[in-house]
């Protein structure tokens, strides 16, 4: 049996019996961290808490994810803790996100439109979706006590996670983040599994998915893309997202977009439309390139005053964009541009 990788912090605190958490998506590396994980833990005879835990992202998951989870604690006979943002899931989030774009852009909150989506360099989904919450309800289930929170990160996923540590702190120095199967391989991982005699997720064996988060993941390549469109537990979802595409003229990778993934699965009008935010999207750009680095937004915006001329950049472009995606955007003008930017700094000075 493959063996884990630990650290001696992460050693001190399972020889204090710990508590000792596994985040489990479904996906087959967090099966295989928890299996090993236990049998780690049976081996050094710990006797501190265990669960297993899931941060459920409601519609965008697959339909299987959370039953492997249950079928995975039933085989380890542990607790499977299930937790939700309040607010709604992450497809929810990211509708909020544009509802929030799009208002703050009107009341020139901002001088450029923000895209609905996560991306590989901002995961809120992860952080806000997963950690955050995961975090918060260990906190309260094991009060006072330091919890090892288990994931199953690999180093061989991504040249990112190949520079990454066993373990570390987390960042509010309450608990420790362990990475036991940091080395090991996809081939490992279904070894592992494959002897417990549980079975992977569908997804993988049924569906052809090389990765198992949600069934549209901004981390997804091509052929994961168009396998999950050809499931029709994922049809519905599919065209949701192109709608959301559409609306907003940000494609959901970036210039990947999801509607060129599975386009016969969309009406004529959807794909129509489509083709329309497309030439939208490239409008939009341009526009926005219009305006300098020094009048984008930063912390602290708006750090200073705009020059008569960067006033009427502004404006010519915030016409434009307002026109061109449908929006009810105000200070359309140099005047009011001038009067809303004394005030945003005012506001900011007060506060």
């Amino acid at each position: 049996m493959t063996n884990v990788v630990s650290t001696t912090e992460i050693d001190a605190l399972l020889a204090a019996h710990s508590p000792v958490a596994i985040g489990v998506s479904g996906g087959k590396d967090s099966q295989a961290a928890a299996l090993a994980t236990f049998d780690h833990l049976n081996a050094i005879g710990h006797r501190g808490p265990r669960v297993l835990i899931h941060s459920d992202l409601g519609s965008v998951e697959w339909n299987e994810s959370l039953p492997v989870c249950h079928r995975l604690a039933a085989y380890l006979g542990v607790e499977l803790i299930v937790v939700r943002r309040k607010a709604g899931g992450l497809l929810e989030r990211w509708e909020s996100r544009w509802q929030s774009s799009v208002r703050r852009y009107e009341n020139l909150e901002t001088v450029t439109l923000v895209l609905p989506w996560s991306t590989p360099s901002m995961r809120f989904c992860t952080s806000e979706l997963k950690t955050h919450i995961i975090s918060a309800e260990l906190r309260r289930r094991f009060k006072g006590q330091t919890v090892v929170n288990v994931t199953g990160v690999r180093r061989e996923e991504s040249a990112a996670r190949a520079k990454g540590t066993v373990a570390s702190r987390d960042s509010d120095g309450k608990g420790w983040s362990w990475r036991p199967i940091s080395d090991w391989t996809v081939a490992q991982v279904f070894e592992r599994i494959a002897a417990s005699g549980l079975a992977p997720h569908e997804a993988y064996t049924r569906f052809g998915m090389s990765r198992v988060s949600c069934r549209f993941c901004i981390m997804s390549n091509a052929s994961d893309l168009a396998a999950a469109s050809a499931v029709p537990e994922s049809h519905d979802l599919y065209r949701h997202m192109v709608e959301m595409e559409a609306a907003s003229t940000f494609g959901f990778q970036g210039s990947r977009w999801l509607a060129d993934v599975a386009p016969h699965l969309l009406s004529d009008g959807l794909r129509g439309t489509v083709l329309r935010a497309k030439e939208k999207a490239t409008e939009r750009v341009a526009l926005e390139k219009l305006i300098t680095k020094e009048m984008l937004y930063v912390k602290g915006w708006p750090t200073r005053m705009l020059t008569d001329a960067e006033a009427a950049t502004l404006a010519k472009v915030r016409r434009a964009v307002s026109d061109l995606i449908g929006l009810s955007a105000g200070y359309l003008d140099v005047p009011t541009i001038h009067g809303r930017y004394a005030e945003l700094m005012s506001e900011r000075l007060a506060a």
